[in-house]
């Protein structure tokens, strides 16, 4: 197996990313609501029936919520895998050390961005939407399990944060700024943490038999259809809140359909989309040919 990353030039690249917590999100900052958060190649709201126009809107927003309260949920349980896997390392290659250990530090000040626009958005909303949890118990679940099966799983989710980013929200115009800049920052950091993960993962790997790695693919796995049953509570959550919020219960049939089309909305943007990226999938095939077939019979549930 190899990557073309290196830990010293991953290590320099992120302290050029760097930023402060109080210039991308001070606490007077204030959303935009009469905008969209995400793009409708996100949100995937726009085939909802029976909606009108303000509450698509609505629901975009609520969305936008969800899409960075799962953030940080993930990021709960990815700071201390990190640190995990750092600490047996702290007299090894210092380059190495150091990059983990910045990956880390950025990992909790993503946690604390995410906090703060989780309190700007229930503010703004004019109530509080739930998110699943509590996040240790989430956390404590997937941390049991294969360290591989792990990283896998965050390196999905980094490269995916990625072609987001890029791929959708950088050219859209007509996003809420102050969201904007919070997925713009936010990639600018993940984008160096893939590259670490990818050598996580290529050093989890080094030195098991096929067998082992099978297993571990299998928990990663696992774990996607344990965050997956996480993704459809949510989204009951959200159209509690989209009622709330609009005044009105929507028929059952109704429901039943939006609920379905949204949980498979939100099963394509946090797992299917990083399914599919190019770079997780040249690290699946580094570690066996026989991964990638094995994703592809399960991607299209996630489409």
């Amino acid at each position: 197996m190899h990557t073309e990353f290196t830990y010293d030039a991953v290590l320099g690249s992120s302290s050029r990313a760097a930023w402060q917590l109080d210039d991308v999100m001070p606490l007077t900052a204030e959303l935009d609501f009469t905008r969209p958060f995400l793009p409708e190649a996100l949100a995937r709201c726009g085939s909802a029936v029976g909606l009108s126009q303000p509450e698509l809107l609505v629901l975009n927003q609520i969305r936008g919520h969800e899409y960075l309260a799962m953030f940080g949920l993930v990021e709960e349980f990815i700071l201390p895998f990190v640190l995990d896997h750092a600490r047996p390392l702290l007299n090894g290659d210092d380059y190495r050390v150091r990059a983990l250990l910045q990956f880390a530090g950025e990992e909790a000040k993503h946690i604390h961005l995410f906090r703060r626009f989780r309190s700007t958005f229930n503010r703004g909303f004019g109530e509080e939407i739930d998110v699943i949890g509590p996040a240790e118990a989430i956390g404590a679940k997937i941390l049991a399990h294969d360290p591989l099966a792990i990283a896998l799983v965050v390196l999905q989710i980094e490269w995916m944060t990625q072609a987001h980013y890029l791929e959708m929200v950088r050219d859209d115009t007509g996003l809420d700024p102050l969201f904007k800049s919070l997925l713009k920052h936010h990639w600018m950091e993940e984008a160096q943490h893939a590259k670490l993960d990818t050598l996580m993962v290529e050093a989890l790997a080094d030195g098991r038999d096929d067998a082992a790695i099978d297993s571990a693919f299998g928990e990663y796995l696992e774990i996607g259809g344990f965050l997956d049953g996480g993704l459809r509570a949510q989204t009951q959550i959200n159209l509690a809140a989209l009622e709330r919020r609009i005044g009105r219960n929507l028929p059952a049939l109704q429901h039943a359909a939006l609920l379905d089309q949204q949980h498979q909305a939100a099963r394509w943007t946090f797992l299917g989309s990083g399914m599919a990226h190019p770079q997780f999938r040249a690290s699946l095939t580094r570690l066996s040919p026989r991964l990638i077939e094995r994703l592809d019979a399960v991607a299209p549930n996630f489409a």
